[in-house]
């Protein structure tokens, strides 16, 4: 480890190459990429830093929405559905319990308070899967607004920098064009960051829009059943302290 962190140094330490003020170490001559960052001056560095933070938040998203699908059961949604119309709220609960898919244990939170509020404990249930959905969607929308910002920072700067040169007896194109480049490249950058993140912020937006109506309709429909089972007079067959002794923590659990 010793050895490489000296090799690294020593690599930092080469001789550099400066491109209109704005320096290129040689182990970056010949790679595009490289050399386009250093051309285009400071404001890189931390729009490479907002870069690697919404990459990690956009594959952090995907698999945990992966791993939300491969968790869905419609099936044994439907199942508690069957038991409700047949009024058997507790069969219904038993059937909910410990699954992984955010629609049953909703319903699942919500027929513990059967008794109580209903209506206040599938908000509760939503909410909390709501907002697990929603999770580090402000990262990527504040990095939809900054980049671009970071940018037009880099674009300030660079003509500045070639302004710099235009009063100066020695003038030379090519330092004038080298603080435009360095415009362009950090314009471009911040644009590309932004577009790049708006198209998966508003992919799980989508995502999050639909699993909202989803939760909205299974609340919906546990209310009209158990106020059918009301009206029919039929009496939830549920044990309401047997249920409250169920540990909470089982719907509270982060995914």
């Amino acid at each position: 480890m010793v050895t490489l962190l000296a090799n690294f140094a020593s690599i930092l330490a080469a001789e550099t190459t400066s491109v209109v003020g704005h320096p290129i170490p040689d182990w970056a001559k010949g790679n595009t990429v490289f050399e386009t960052f250093f051309k285009g001056g400071p404001v890189m560095y931390p729009m490479v830093a907002v870069l690697v933070v919404v990459v990690a938040v956009i594959l952090e998203r995907i698999v945990w929405w992966t791993v939300q699908t491969v968790r869905r059961n419609p099936d044994q949604l439907d199942k508690v559905y069957g038991a409700l119309e047949q009024g058997n709220v507790a069969g219904a609960i038993n059937l909910a319990r410990g699954s992984k898919d955010p629609l049953v244990r909703t319903v699942w939170h919500g027929l513990n308070h059967v008794h109580s509020s209903v209506e206040g404990a599938l908000q509760v249930a939503s909410g909390l899967e709501i907002q697990r959905a929603g999770r580090f969607m402000s990262v990527m929308d504040t990095t939809i607004t900054l980049a671009p910002l970071l940018g037009l920072l880099g674009t300030v700067t660079g003509i500045m920098s070639s302004f710099n040169f235009v009063g100066n007896a020695d003038l030379a194109p090519a330092k004038v064009s080298g603080g435009i480049a360095e415009a362009l490249i950090a314009t471009a950058c911040g644009l590309g960051i932004a577009i790049f993140t708006l198209v998966f912020f508003n992919f799980f937006n989508a995502k999050v829009a639909r699993l909202q109506f989803e939760l909205e309709s299974t609340s919906n429909n546990v209310i009209l059943m158990l106020n059918s089972l009301r009206n029919r007079g039929t009496a939830p067959l549920v044990d309401t302290e047997q249920d409250a002794r169920q540990p909470s923590q089982q719907f509270a659990r982060t995914n």
